[in-house]
């Protein structure tokens, strides 16, 4: 089982964590992992505010490499690159003259993209296809003890649910259950952080985060799982500013989900870059047959 895999620029830079833990998850569980040569920025949001065709033209590029490769699927870990990727599916699906015209702005790179390649999120890979049972079989540790906070964000079943429930996901709440966590009820688990709203309507990203935060503090939560590189920063980088403008304490850590699967799975956690959040994440793990805990 191989995917094309595409980094995207968060993974690339500012949530390299998640990119570390997916490879290394990915790994164990012997699933490959084929980075795509010479990717592009996929464009996010800005790109569609200015130019519809040039946006999807843009991250065509993208799937045309990909379905270079060989390989008859994408693995896209950021939410937003994993949504325009899907939305530029479609486009191309749907509407003829586009796809005509995506196809020859790709010409000029000797690139075309006549048919899709689907594209796959590394929790949907994980949980449709390894499977959770296989998962729970090859984990020598358990999270057992960590009350977990399941954060999906806005993006990754919106517009359309590719693989979970649009209102009420679930696929990650029952990975990181049968792996031994305790997840906690909350209403927030869809609700959107602001993404790039924190640089321009900072106050109106605040409250969004400080609610999404609260919502879990009041769950009981030690820990938010998430996996969405924006989303991740969000909630964890502006927990001082948020503290200081509400007069709350927030202390909550922001892990990647990939990287309580890890624990999990026993690998170590600098490889999976635990010791590079910013906030300390529970690390403890306990070992299936019940014998001694590692931190």
């Amino acid at each position: 089982m191989e995917f094309a895999y595409y980094t995207g620029c968060s993974l690339d830079s500012t949530a390299k964590p998640y990119d570390q833990s997916c490879r290394e998850v990915f790994k164990v569980l012997d699933i490959g992992l084929k980075d795509i040569d010479d990717w592009n920025c996929c464009g996010a949001t800005m790109y569609m505010s200015v130019d519809n065709l040039v946006a999807y033209s843009v991250s065509a590029r993208n799937l045309a490499i990909a379905k270079q490769s060989g390989c008859k699927e994408i693995c896209a870990p950021c939410s937003s690159c994993y949504t325009i990727l899907q939305k530029t599916n479609k486009y191309v699906e749907w509407d003829p003259y586009a796809r005509s015209m995506i196809n020859e702005a790709l010409s000029a790179a000797n690139l075309s993209y006549p048919e899709t390649i689907k594209v796959r999120h590394p929790l949907d890979i994980l949980v449709n296809d390894i499977g959770i049972e296989e998962i729970v079989r090859k984990s020598p540790y358990r999270l057992d003890g960590i009350k977990v906070a399941p954060y999906y964000g806005c993006q990754i079943v919106r517009p359309e649910p590719m693989f979970d429930d649009m209102d009420n996901p679930t696929t990650m709440d029952r990975l990181l259950t049968a792996l031994g966590a305790e997840v906690v009820d909350y209403p927030a688990k869809v609700r959107c952080c602001g993404g790039m709203l924190m640089t321009t309507y900072t106050d109106v990203a605040l409250n969004l985060n400080n609610d999404i935060i609260s919502s879990a503090v009041e769950a009981g939560a030690e820990v938010i799982a998430t996996l969405c590189p924006l989303c991740q920063m969000n909630v964890e980088s502006y927990q001082s500013q948020i503290n200081s403008k509400y007069g709350t304490n927030h202390n909550m850590p922001t892990a990647f989900f990939t990287q309580l699967v890890g624990l999990a799975l026993g690998i170590n956690p600098k490889l999976l870059g635990l010791d590079t959040m910013l906030i300390p994440v529970p690390s403890r793990r306990v070992k299936a047959n019940g014998e001694g805990v590692t931190v």
